[in-house]
């Protein structure tokens, strides 16, 4: 393992390494997880549903406001790219004489 001085310094007072650099103790293995059974589909579909009506969904009048500020925001910001686009392409082929 290469390391510099610093990290072979930190790791012995963390009690990794020896004075050599040499690991003292071995990592962990993970330990394997015992494979869970699969639950049905139908299982599925109860736990979908249940976390579903925990959801605090927006009114109608919320989401059209947030639809109304989406669209507004995309016209807007294409504009303004659609408008740069055009100065910096004219400007340059009136720099170059085009």
């Amino acid at each position: 393992m290469s390391m510099n001085r610093e990290q072979k310094r930190l790791l012995q007072r963390q009690g990794e390494v020896d004075a050599d650099g040499e690991p003292i103790r071995q990592r962990r293995e993970q330990s394997s997880h015992q494979a869970e059974e699969r639950t049905s589909v139908a299982q599925f579909s109860r736990e979908v549903r249940a976390e579903l009506r925990k959801v605090a969904w927006p009114s109608r009048a919320e989401t059209a406001n947030y639809a109304t500020v989406v669209v507004v925001t995309i016209v807007a910001v294409t504009s303004i790219v659609s408008g740069l686009d055009w100065i910096f392409s004219n400007s340059v082929l009136n720099l170059f004489d085009i």
